[in-house]
């Protein structure tokens, strides 16, 4: 079976013979592969872009299933590093014991890092009465450490003055299971609240204290059920489930909300710290710069440099290259995330073109 270009020009399709007509993508620019079926599993935080990128590739490229297990970073991470799915989906940067990990599943190379799409970790809340919250980074880090646990206490009501906060225990919600936009979250908080929070950067909670749920989902859920709760996760699953969302006070001359927009402007602070074909990014947490929304996760897959499986390999660059394109990325901010910058996106489409 041809490759089909994806693009207005592939759109005749030919029910007789079994293929569909592409989705138009007019200048899309890379090939469909011929078959193939692409397992992958991961980040909650990506899902939903996932499933809007699978839908779309599948209906351009029928030849190719892909699937996406959203069952959280580390699970993702963990299922990749035993040859159970060809990439996997996570919120944080592999750590070196993991690379070392990923010869068995990797013969000749080694786990990479490729970032698809950022952002910003919301911080969802569900108050009676409260329209509108601002919080920094160290009235954060004191309500998920259990060390505020009133929504009148003075330090909200000094970020708040002209709020009528109800005297109410904070109910403060946290994932259970491994995950990199916890992790996303405790690195923000040790960057920007410095003592206020002394855990380490890692995918589990850290916090004391609390209430916990599995998935972003779950988080979402239980904090729309109970008032007096506040959690984090990507803002699409803010605006799915219709959660009001806090404003950071970065030091800026105005606080700054979750949006693709505010979390492009974080992104921009970030660079890469990745070597070789890894392209981890590294953030400036303590960014005061205007319009800069500084809780930004980047979701990366996880893939072989090389080593990669020679019967999957068509299917998993196809599939990437479509996600990392130009028709992949512009899609994001419409789903309540934030595309690649220009430069980092070139990057990664260069790096999925050698993979082997």
């Amino acid at each position: 079976m041809a490759a089909c270009l994806l693009s207005a020009a592939c759109d005749s399709g030919d029910s007789a013979t079994g293929t569909h007509p592409a989705v138009e993508h007019a200048g899309a620019g890379f090939d469909c592969a011929a078959e193939g079926q692409l397992p992958g599993s991961g980040s909650t935080a990506q899902q939903n872009a996932m499933e809007y990128w699978i839908d779309h590739y599948q209906r351009a490229c029928p030849g190719v299933q892909v699937a996406y297990n959203a069952l959280g970073s580390g699970a993702g991470v963990a299922q990749f590093l035993r040859g159970a799915t060809r990439f996997g989906g996570t919120d944080s940067a592999l750590d070196p014991e993991e690379i070392e990990w990923s010869a068995d599943v990797c013969p000749g190379g080694h786990a990479i890092d490729v970032p698809m799409a950022g952002g910003p970790i919301a911080i969802g809340y569900n108050v009676s009465g409260v329209d509108e919250l601002v919080l920094d980074a160290k009235t954060l880090a004191k309500i998920f450490d259990a060390r505020i646990t009133s929504w009148n206490d003075p330090d909200i009501q000094r970020l708040n003055p002209d709020a009528r906060l109800p005297s109410l225990p904070i109910r403060a919600v946290h994932r259970s299971d491994g995950s990199g936009t916890t992790q996303n979250l405790n690195a923000y908080l040790a960057g920007a609240a410095g003592r206020e929070w002394p855990h380490p950067v890692v995918k589990s909670w850290q916090g004391k204290g609390g209430e916990s749920a599995s998935g972003s989902t779950a988080v979402a859920r239980q904090v729309l059920s109970q008032d007096g709760s506040i959690g984090y996760f990507e803002l699409s699953f803010a605006a799915s489930f219709k959660i009001s969302t806090v404003r950071i006070d970065t030091g800026a001359s105005r606080p700054v909300g979750p949006a693709p927009k505010t979390a492009s402007a974080g992104m921009g602070e970030a660079r890469v710290a990745g070597k070789g074909k890894d392209l981890t990014l590294e953030f400036d947490y303590g960014t005061a710069a205007a319009g800069a929304y500084p809780i930004v996760l980047i979701t990366y897959e996880i893939v072989c440099d090389t080593g990669n499986d020679a019967a999957t390999l068509p299917a998993l660059k196809s599939f990437l290259s479509y996600t990392a394109s130009k028709e992949g990325q512009k899609i994001l901010p419409g789903i309540h995330y934030a595309p690649l910058p220009q430069t980092v996106a070139d990057q990664v489409r260069e790096v999925i073109r050698t993979l082997s």
